[in-house]
Parts: structure tokens; C-alpha cells; sequence
């Protein structure tokens, strides 16, 4: 099924598919290309508008039957860390940062299996080989970084890494993955309060961190973090407790997907 505004980008809609958050429901996604010379124009349009980029897409949830995946970004001025999220940041003093250009190696596939084997052998990526693990992190129309965080107190050097889009407001946080002797020290925790501080060196407002899903243990860290908004209802607001979005869960919380598409705001691509 496609969808399309007049002299913009098209969209399209995938196939329902079983959602990997929330059991017994369907998902599917509102998508569009990302290419051409406005892809950073785009990118940074639709990312205040709940949109996420994987490799030349940009895409949203748009579940016929639900609007629980909520898109979540931290507010930098307003962090600030807990107890536990400093002891985080203790624990892990002895990583070190490098960004690295979008360029795929064979070190940090060996890593990114070995973080998929542990974590999630049976999901959507359990079969991705080191080309399609290149695709993912090569093909990008915007300005994107790997950042990665190594350490010589282990054998193996590189511990963690995350695909990391610069914009002009914020870091969106594409996807990352660590080494499974790091769990005990919270590294997906670690990675986004260095993303914060990176932020803030860089002057930008913003860390967007993807999906948040009221009532999904996977993605209970994400409101953990002082400074978390989200964008509901065509606007960012700061979160509230789970239970304000149970209407979330409602067959009739959800706009077809034309009041959808009719509701995004586009840049003006024809501008030099």
C-alpha cells in the first residue's frame, strides 16, 4: 500500500508482522526513502516527528490496532544522573572513546555476533552476516559515526559499539551492542550517559534513544533517565508514569495511516 504527499517523498506501509515488544499483538511500520541530496534535511525533519533511520530508510510504527511504541529522547540541560547511573559510569571509567567513520570491520561483526548469540539468538538479526553487517552500518545517506569504546584491561580490546547519526539538534542512537562479559556493568546504560556528554560537548539539546513501550521489560531502562521526553500526539512532552498511556493499547488510538501521513511536516527539499 502506498501513500504520498504532493511533491514529497512517498510512503509506504510494511505487512503486520508479530511484534516483538508487546505479546499477542501485530506490528507494522509507516517507511520512506532516505536518499538523494536532501537525506539530511529529511532525517533531521522526521526525527523530531518520531521517525527512526536504518541504513537508506526512515521509518515509524503504525499499528492498526496500537501506538504503545513511543519515540524517546533526552532532554541534555535537564540530566542528571542517579546514584546508580554514576556508579555506571565507575564501573566503566576504564573504557575509552574513539569515533570511527561508517566502516565495517571484521572486529566489530565478531563482536556484534557475539552480542546477538548471547542476547538475541532467535530475533530478526540472529542471521545477519558480515555483509549484511556492513549494509547496516555503510549504508548511510547522513552523517553517521561508529563510536567505539575499547579497553586494554581485556583481551579483547573493543568492548561495546554504537551506530551513532549526528543531528542537527541531538545524536540519535541507531544501535548498539557490547560484549557479554560487560553486562554486569550496565554497558547499554554506560553508552547512552557518554552519548550525553558527547551531546553536550557538541552544544546539541538532544540524545534520541529510539522506542520506548509502556509495559515492555525491554525497554524499561529507556524511562530511567532524568530529562526523557516523548513524542505523543504530535508533540514532545516530558514522561509521565506508564499507566497515563494505557489508551496507548487501543484499538482506536491509532490514525489510519493517510491522517498520518497527512499530519508529517516536510522540509523544503527544493532548497539548495
Amino acid at each position: 500500500m502506498r501513500h504520498s504527499l504532493p511533491l514529497a517523498p512517498q510512503f509506504y506501509v510494511t505487512a503486520p508482522q508479530p511484534c516483538p515488544y508487546l505479546e499477542g499483538r501485530m506490528e507494522r511500520k509507516l517507511f520512506t526513502a532516505l536518499q538523494g541530496e536532501g537525506a539530511g534535511l529529511l532525517n533531521d525533519a522526521l526525527s523530531k516527528q518520531g521517525f527512526r533511520r536504518s541504513q537508506n530508510v526512515l521509518y515509524r510504527p503504525s499499528c492498526a490496532e496500537c501506538s504503545a511504541c513511543i519515540s524517546a529522547r533526552i532532554r541534555v540541560a535537564d540530566f542528571i544522573p542517579t546514584k546508580s547511573q554514576r556508579r555506571v559510569i565507575k564501573r566503566n571509567a576504564h573504557l575509552s572513546r574513539r569515533a570511527r567513520s561508517p566502516w565495517a570491520t571484521e572486529e566489530q561483526y565478531n563482536l556484534f555476533r557475539d552480542y546477538l548469540d548471547h542476547r538475541h539468538a532467535t530475533g530478526g538479526m540472529a542471521d545477519m552476516d558480515m555483509f549484511e553487517f556492513a549494509a547496516m552500518v555503510e549504508e548511510t545517506p547522513v552523517r553517521t559515526r561508529l563510536i567505539e569504546y575499547t579497553s586494554a584491561k581485556t583481551a579483547q580490546e573493543l568492548q561495546a559499539v554504537c551506530l551513532t547519526d549526528i543531528l542537527e539538534d541531538g545524536l540519535s542512537m541507531v544501535y548498539s551492542f557490547f560484549h557479554p562479559t560487560m553486562e554486569r556493568d550496565s554497558p547499554g546504560t554506560h553508552i547512552i550517559l557518554d552519548h550525553i556528554e558527547i551531546a553536550r560537548d557538541l552544544g546539541l539539546p538532544f540524545v534520541y534513544l529510539g522506542y520506548w513501550v509502556p509495559g515492555s521489560p525491554k525497554m524499561d531502562y529507556k524511562s530511567r533517565f532524568a530529562g526523557v521526553e516523548i513524542y505523543s500526539d504530535g508533540a514532545w512532552a516530558h514522561l509521565r508514569e506508564d499507566g497515563d498511556y494505557d489508551a496507548a493499547l487501543h484499538p482506536l488510538s491509532t490514525d489510519s495511516i493517510a491522517e498520518q501521513v497527512s499530519k508529517i511536516s516536510l522540509p523544503d527539499l527544493a532548497q539548495p
